[in-house]
C-alpha cells in the first residue's frame, strides 16, 4: 500500500496525512466525480427504513435494494408497494431511484419474474442460499429446483445476484465463500453460460480470482469494510459485534486482495456497500445480528482507501461508472464533491423512532468529507 500505516491489531489502514499525493491533474483539496450509485444496499422497511434511506440516497443515485424483509420481496406488488414506501422516505430533491430486486425461492414464478422485469419494477433476481444470512430462510435450498427460472432469467437478459456462501454447518465459516465457488457457482456459471451474475459483497482471494478470470457476464460488488478490516477486528479487545457480517471479514492476505481488485481499474469490481442496519441492542445480543451500518460515510471510506493505494484517479469508475455499464444503465449525469477535511464519525446515529445504531468508523476520522452534490454546469 501507499502511504498507510497500519494498526497492529487490527490491520486496519490508518488515514494518510493530507499531503498525501493526489492523483495527476486531481486538485489536493477537492474531488469531484460522477454520482455514484450503490449496487447493493439493505433498506430495511417502517421506521429503520424512514431513518436509514436518506444516509443513502444523499450520495448515490441509485441503490439495488435487496429483498430479504419479513415475508421477502417475491411478487411485482410486493416490489412495488416497497419502492413507494422508499421513496416515499426520502426527500424528492435528493434525485433518488431504487432499483428493487425479486428474492428467488425454490418455488419461484418465472413468469411473474419476467413480468416484473419487462414492467421495469424488477431490477434483478436475488439468490440466497437457504438460512445464509439475514432473513434468508425462504432462500434456495438447491439451485436445481430453480433450474426453470435460471434458464428464464438468462433469455430475457436479466442480471442474477448472487449472496455467495455455501451453509453446510460442516463447513469452516471462513471457507464457505470458496466452496461456494466449486459447489454452486461454477456449476451455474458452466450451466448456464449467458446468464448474467453478480458475485455480491466478495471477501476472498478465490472470489477475486473466480471473477478476475471468467468473462465480461460475471462481475463482483465490494463493500467498504471487507477493504478495511480483516476478521481480526471482531475480536480485539474481546468481542466487537459491530464488526459482524456475513460474510465474515477474513485473513488479512485476502482484505489485501480485495483493494488490488477494487483500485485495479477493472469493470468487473463495483461498488456495493451491502450496508446493513441494525439497532444497538440487536447486535449487542447474546445472538447478535449480522451487519455494519456503513451508508451514512460510505464514499468517503471508499476515497480513503484508494487514496492510501495511490488509486484516488480510479475511484470514479468504481463508484460511478462500471456498475451502471454491466447492468446496461446510463451513467449518471450529476457530480458529487469531496473535499480535503476531517470527516468525523459519530459513535452513534439516531435513526429517529428506530433508535440508535453505531456506523462503520465510529469514532475515526476519514480524510475527505462528503461536500454534496455539485451544481449543475
Amino acid at each position: 500500500m501507499h502511504g498507510a500505516r497500519l494498526n497492529p491489531v487490527t490491520m486496519n489502514p490508518t488515514i494518510p496525512s493530507p499531503d498525501h499525493t493526489a492523483p495527476q491533474g486531481a486538485a489536493l483539496d477537492r474531488l469531484v466525480i460522477r454520482r455514484p450509485d450503490d449496487w447493493h444496499v439493505h433498506l430495511r422497511d417502517d421506521a429503520m427504513l424512514r431513518g436509514v434511506a436518506t444516509h443513502t440516497a444523499r450520495q448515490f443515485a441509485r441503490a439495488i435494494v435487496m429483498p430479504n424483509l419479513a415475508p421477502p420481496v417475491t411478487t411485482v406488488a410486493a416490489a412495488a408497494a416497497y419502492r413507494a414506501r422508499i421513496i416515499a422516505a426520502v426527500d424528492p430533491a435528493l434525485g433518488f431511484t431504487p432499483l428493487m430486486t425479486c428474492y428467488l425461492t425454490d418455488h419461484s414464478d418465472a413468469d411473474e419474474i419476467e413480468r416484473g422485469f419487462a414492467e421495469q419494477v424488477f431490477t434483478a433476481c436475488k439468490l440466497y442460499p437457504a438460512h445464509a444470512t439475514t432473513n434468508s430462510a425462504h432462500g434456495v435450498s438447491d439451485v436445481g429446483a430453480i433450474s426453470a427460472v435460471l434458464a428464464r432469467i438468462e433469455r430475457i437478459g436479466m442480471p442474477l445476484l448472487l449472496h455467495g456462501e455455501v451453509t453446510d454447518p460442516a463447513i469452516d465459516i471462513f471457507d464457505r465463500e470458496a466452496v461456494f465457488i466449486e459447489r454452486i457457482y461454477a456449476r451455474i456459471q458452466a450451466d448456464f453460460p449467458g446468464l448474467r451474475t453478480v458475485f455480491e459483497h466478495i471477501t476472498t482471494q478465490d472470489a477475486v480470482d473466480f471473477v478476475a478470470s471468467s468473462g465480461p457476464l460475471i462481475a463482483a460488488t465490494i463493500t467498504p469494510h471487507h477493504l478495511r478490516i480483516n476478521r481480526n477486528a471482531m475480536f480485539e479487545g474481546g468481542i466487537r459485534p459491530h464488526f459482524y457480517c456475513l460474510p465474515v471479514a477474513k485473513r488479512e492476505r485476502h482484505r489485501l486482495a480485495l483493494r488490488r481488485a477494487a483500485t485495479s481499474g477493472s469493470p468487473k469490481f463495483f461498488l456495493g456497500t451491502d450496508s446493513a442496519p441494525h439497532i444497538i441492542a440487536a447486535k449487542e445480543a447474546a445472538c447478535g445480528c449480522a451487519g455494519i451500518f456503513n451508508a451514512p460515510f460510505a464514499i468517503e471510506s471508499y476515497a480513503a482507501t484508494f487514496e492510501e493505494e495511490g488509486a484516488l484517479d480510479r475511484l470514479e469508475g468504481f463508484a460511478s461508472h462500471f456498475g451502471p455499464q454491466f447492468y446496461g444503465l446510463p451513467l449518471n449525469e450529476q457530480r458529487i464533491v469531496l473535499e480535503r477535511s476531517a470527516a468525523v464519525v459519530p459513535a452513534t446515529v439516531n435513526v429517529g423512532d428506530a433508535g440508535n445504531l453505531v456506523p462503520f468508523h465510529a469514532d475515526e476520522r476519514l480524510g475527505w468529507a462528503f461536500a454534496g452534490i455539485a451544481p449543475a454546469g
